[in-house]
């Protein structure tokens, strides 16, 4: 069978066609798209799409189609069996690494996310049960994750991976805490200190793992963690929570807040890894649990990846709005636009098909006297 015969019969397992007339079939440019599709899987496809050799109206839709057919375990991209042999044995998220994806993402560029995100620049997950826009999704999550840590004035909160200080604003205007946040990032810290100069919010350029010789002596009230779990490898993971629970008063709580796959034993995406979060790995329900034993109790474990469809589209109408601004930056080339549309849309079609998952985790040292009770928004 032909590779285009092969690849139509896969997609049609989807509902896709090739060359077709709705939004979500493929239109292809050149014909070695397929062949590269079936080596090298997603990166294949998305190098391809990146170089201008195919286009689809609506990527969203196309992946969400795919993962819902689940067409990917049907393919066995046969260049990387070497990728996934390393990734189980090689500690890609070792300390000497940590600090790549600081420099290749997140500091690309503040004009790139103060376009693309909202006004508090948060770049995780919103909460929309009862938002209808990206201002008030942002908004609603950032108040429940203080409800649900139980914030009060006076307190000092640690945030792990704390992007530009989206979280310690919001805690310091309106629950009156200290906060103190790590990134690996000089961008952030440059912007996230400008825009907190009159809260009692402190940056720190450093790894997680110097915290403890920071703070070991000052515990804190309360730890959150928004969407930095996703780089801290499953080698990594026991001793990530060994630090919170070091870092955290007795009776306080650890908000962890992570995206996550369905299945453990998968490799990391390929085509994320090499051009959007370099040495990232997305932990299984299995990651956190056995990390925690131990250490913490669940309290509560709250998945509202549903929401993050929503996020990933409005971040993609701003950059589409943006870009006519943006590309006069020479920096910002047509090749990282389609680099970049492909990553904020085949994402949301993968949370779309629930392909991956977005979690709150609750955790406490030694279990909430009575119960803990998970807080809403109303």
């Amino acid at each position: 069978m032909s590779s285009r015969a092969l690849v139509e019969n896969l997609l049609a397992t989807a509902d896709i066609h090739i060359n077709g007339e709705r939004p979500w079939d493929i239109q292809l440019h050149r014909d070695d798209v397929l062949d590269r599709a079936l080596a090298y899987g997603n990166l294949g496809l998305g190098e391809a799409y990146m170089q201008g050799h195919w286009d689809c109206e609506s990527l969203d839709q196309m992946f969400a189609r795919l993962l819902r057919a689940k067409v990917s375990e049907q393919v066995n991209p046969r260049k990387l069996a070497f990728y996934a042999l390393k990734n189980r044995f090689i500690n890609f998220q070792s300390k000497s690494r940590a600090w790549e994806v600081g420099q290749k993402h997140y500091d690309i560029g503040n004009d790139l996310y103060q376009a693309m995100l909202d006004k508090r620049m948060v770049y995780t997950c919103g909460f929309w049960t009862q938002a209808s826009d990206l201002k008030t999704a942002q908004e609603h999550k950032l108040e429940l994750t203080c409800r649900k840590l139980k914030l009060k004035p006076g307190m000092r909160i640690l945030d792990i991976g704390c992007g530009w200080g989206s979280f310690m604003q919001y805690a310091a205007e309106h629950y009156g805490v200290e906060c103190t946040g790590v990134t690996i990032s000089k961008e952030q810290v440059a912007l996230g200190e400008e825009r907190c100069k009159d809260l009692p919010v402190e940056f720190i350029l450093k790894d997680y793992r110097d915290l403890p010789a920071l703070f070991a002596d000052k515990p804190f009230d309360a730890i959150v963690s928004l969407g930095m779990f996703e780089h801290v490898g499953p080698k990594n993971h026991k001793q990530y929570m060994q630090i919170a629970n070091q870092l955290l008063q007795q009776d306080g709580l650890f908000l962890l807040h992570t995206i996550g796959r369905n299945r453990a034993n998968t490799a990391p995406d390929p085509w994320i890894n090499k051009y959007i979060f370099p040495n990232g790995e997305l932990p299984a329900i299995r990651h956190v649990g056995e990390a925690a034993e131990g250490l913490f109790v669940v309290e509560d474990l709250h998945n509202f990846g549903a929401s993050y469809d929503k996020t990933l589209m409005a971040w993609h109408d701003n950059f589409a709005q943006a870009w006519p601004e943006l590309r006069k930056n020479p920096k910002y080339t047509e090749e990282f636009n389609r680099m970049w549309r492909y990553y904020l849309l085949s994402c949301a079609g993968a949370f779309r098909a629930r392909d991956i998952q977005l979690w709150q985790w609750v955790l406490s040292k030694q279990g909430v006297e009575g119960h803990y009770e998970r807080p809403a928004l109303n």
